[in-house]
């Protein structure tokens, strides 16, 4: 493996962090803040417990998850597609660099990105709340797979894209809304019966159902079947972005 190669994909991308700090850390830390002060202080005192958790310590892993999600796809996605559009990403295809390095240079600098931001939440959060961490391995592992998970798919949206409105596309009107109906702010067991066997077909419920359960042992699913689902993703998104390097499908457009 070309450790050089990757190792300079992933500091160009991470270097591009430090110089839009504002965007790209501080505005998500903002809006994260401003979902606690009015789902956490406004519904919140008007829900006592959720589950045996406090409404405002139960949303906060769906907000790191919410977050986590978006970020994960937006850099990414950027990350590939402004090569293609400045026309350097030839540059790329044409060094002695296989699509596995540039995956991982590319995808590895998108979820470091999208881990810190969720982790810097996780922090504000406790300025908020009262928060318990049951089980930190199983919340750092399903941080990790997440954020790798979608980053992989932000690469294949990128890859994908031929606008920069084809980028947002996906983010704001598939996955925000999928995050607000998968149990980011309530419990599936709150809905009507026959919709809970409508929300169980979201598969953002079950990665936030099991990153919460790493906080506080309580779930919608259980936590194997939530793996399982982080596991057959990312397994989904690799075999399409070997699928696109194998046939160079959208590469040199």
């Amino acid at each position: 493996m070309n450790f050089q190669a990757v190792k300079a994909i992933y500091l160009f991308e991470m270097a591009r962090t430090w110089r839009t700090i504002w965007q790209s850390i501080v505005s998500p830390v903002v809006s994260t803040s401003l979902y606690f002060v009015v789902f956490g202080s406004a519904i919140g005192s008007r829900i006592e417990t959720v589950e045996g958790v406090s409404y405002g310590a139960f949303i906060v892993p769906g907000l790191i998850m919410l977050t986590l999600l978006t970020q994960s796809i937006s850099n990414a996605s950027f990350g590939i597609y402004f090569p293609k559009f400045t026309g350097t990403i030839f540059e790329i295809l044409s060094a002695p660099v296989s699509f596995f390095e540039v995956v991982i240079g590319y995808v590895g600098a998108a979820a470091t990105k999208a881990l810190m931001i969720g982790l810097i939440i996780l922090l504000t959060a406790t300025l908020f709340v009262d928060i318990r961490i049951a089980h930190p391995l199983w919340m750092v592992g399903f941080l990790v797979l997440t954020a790798i998970s979608f980053s992989l798919l932000g690469f294949i949206i990128g890859i994908w894209a031929d606008s920069f409105e084809k980028l947002q596309l996906v983010p704001l009107l598939v996955v925000t809304p999928l995050v607000f109906l998968g149990g980011a702010f309530y419990s599936i067991s709150m809905l009507p019966e026959a919709w809970q066997s409508v929300a169980l077909a979201n598969p953002v419920v079950y990665l936030i159902s099991g990153f919460r359960w790493s906080f506080f042992e309580v779930s919608d699913v259980p936590v194997g079947i939530s793996l399982a689902m982080v596991g057959l993703f990312l397994a989904l998104c690799l075999g399409v972005i070997w699928w696109i390097f194998k046939t160079g499908y959208q590469l040199k457009k």
